[in-house]
């Protein structure tokens, strides 16, 4: 005779350590309101508009066409891995062995594998507040302790090393950080991350934004200060690849074995055509196109640092890099959640709340100009419009 009693299956309690993305949350209410008809401006989602240049596009091709359609070793093609090494050496005169570079299908896998690869139950992740949601939500999923390091609007949201320095102790496993930065578009300088690298814990240096700095503003790698580090890197930005989905580690050389044992076993490998798209995005054939990208996103940058300011917008530290302004909102209202969803409802602008990054940015909004000057103007429009209308 059956047993019709069925268990309700739920899932792992570490699940609900888990938050939600607000700003994925705005972009399924404005695909909502697009559904119902309306024209939504998305300044919420740091998606590239550019296309993904030709000859990236073409070297896929001839991937897929030549055979590139089977598995690759765990830890990636060889000849990746040295394009990659290269790429560091010319342009931070570091010395990387293509053997500590790791290839992963994307860098939020890289940092979901990283922070479950590093953490024991209770370690501890200095993190900065404001930071790039994820973050804290790896640490705790890996059973980590995410520590908060409230940073200054006057200082850009950038970590004070001493203030760093009061928040380590025993357990602490790792520095997160990330220049240029999400949400904030601030860029590190040297001086500051060799304080940081000088503290003696592993610096964990997500440079996915690299090659999108602005002005006199000067990009690092944390391997110019420390070799005691991990980069996250990959191509989803700079190259506008995000759909893609090809990121990568550089790693202290002792950690490269024990991570292709969990590569072997939860990835096997990345996609083999992609990783030949990879080659062809770091040979130099379309550094022309990058250059163009990244002028144009220049030219969006200073248009919302004149525009933002006249319709009360507070910018304190101009940002140099990546594709985002994190903007003082607080003469509109404190509670930046439901500022944004009000903004999206009745002017069409999609917008991510500061909240989304940490308690220190509430009250702020985060704009990302990684979309046409057309429409950031237009954008502005309805932003003053909404704000007259108050």
């Amino acid at each position: 005779m059956r047993n019709n009693t069925t268990s309700v299956v739920m899932p792992a309690a570490r699940t609900d350590t888990v938050n939600s993305f607000i700003a994925m949350e705005i972009l399924a209410r404005a695909s909502k309101l697009e559904q119902e008809g309306a024209n939504v401006i998305h300044l919420e989602l740091g998606e590239p508009d550019f296309e993904t240049p030709p000859s990236v596009v073409a070297a896929a091709k001839d991937a897929l066409e030549n055979g590139f359609t089977h598995y690759t070793v765990a830890l990636g093609d060889q000849s990746l891995r040295e394009a990659i090494a290269r790429h560091y050496s010319l342009r931070y005169g570091v010395c990387v062995s293509p053997e500590r570079v790791v290839i992963f299908p994307g860098s939020s896998p890289a940092l979901g594998m990283l922070f479950s690869f590093l953490l024991d139950p209770g370690d501890e992740v200095i993190l900065s507040n404001p930071c790039y949601p994820c973050y804290p939500n790896f640490t705790r999923f890996a059973g980590g302790v995410p520590v908060d390091v409230a940073t200054r609007e006057e200082d850009g949201f950038l970590y004070r090393p001493k203030d760093v320095r009061r928040h380590l102790t025993p357990r602490t496993k790792a520095i997160m950080l990330n220049s240029p930065c999400n949400p904030t578009g601030i860029v590190m300088d040297a001086s500051r991350m060799r304080e940081l690298a000088a503290l003696g814990v592993l610096i964990i240096s997500d440079e996915i934004y690299h090659g999108l700095t602005y002005g006199d503003a000067e990009e690092h790698s944390i391997l110019e200060f420390t070799d005691n580090a991990v980069v996250v890197n990959g191509f989803s930005k700079v190259w506008a690849m995000t759909g893609w989905r090809l990121g990568y580690l550089i790693m202290p050389e002792h950690l490269v074995e024990p991570m292709n044992r969990l590569m072997q076993n939860f990835y096997l490998c990345t996609n083999a055509a992609v990783q030949q798209a990879g080659i062809a995005a770091l040979d130099g054939s379309c550094d022309a196109t990058i250059a163009d990208y990244s002028a144009r996103y220049d030219k969006r940058r200073r248009y919302l640092l004149e525009a933002l300011p006249e319709l009360g917008f507070n910018i304190p530290v101009e940002p140099r890099g990546a594709f985002y302004m994190l903007v003082n909102a607080r003469h509109l209202g404190t509670d930046s959640l439901k500022l944004a969803y009000d903004i999206l409802d009745k002017a069409h602008v999609g917008v991510t709340p500061g909240i989304d990054f940490g308690t220190q940015s509430e009250g702020y909004l985060r704009i990302s100009y990684a979309n046409s000057r057309a429409n950031l103007r237009e954008a502005v429009r309805r932003l003053g419009k909404y704000i007259a209308g108050r």
